[in-house]
């Protein structure tokens, strides 16, 4: 992981997910062209805020997952950062 991606906080009830990298060889050794690879929709949890704030009380929800958990992904939604 990049040390640019390490330096971004989330927020409340947001994470940061880096997307895995989809796969170029299949089992029997085959490379995979860029088009024929398709959307990889898991990721695994680089960084996540505080919690969701509880309007009721305004105690602070614990999100349910951590640092290092892989998750899947919606097929839209989110929003995508570049890092040069």
């Amino acid at each position: 992981m990049s040390g640019a991606l390490k330096r971004f906080l989330p927020l409340f009830d947001r994470v940061l997910i880096q997307r895995a990298e989809a796969a170029t060889k299949s089992k029997g050794g085959i490379l995979i062209p860029e088009k024929a690879q398709g959307k990889v929709n898991e990721g695994t949890v680089v960084a996540v805020g505080t919690g969701a704030i509880n309007e009721s009380n305004g105690q602070v929800r614990p999100l349910a997952v951590a640092v290092g958990d892989r998750v899947m992904l919606p097929e839209f939604g989110g929003t995508k950062i570049e890092l040069e």
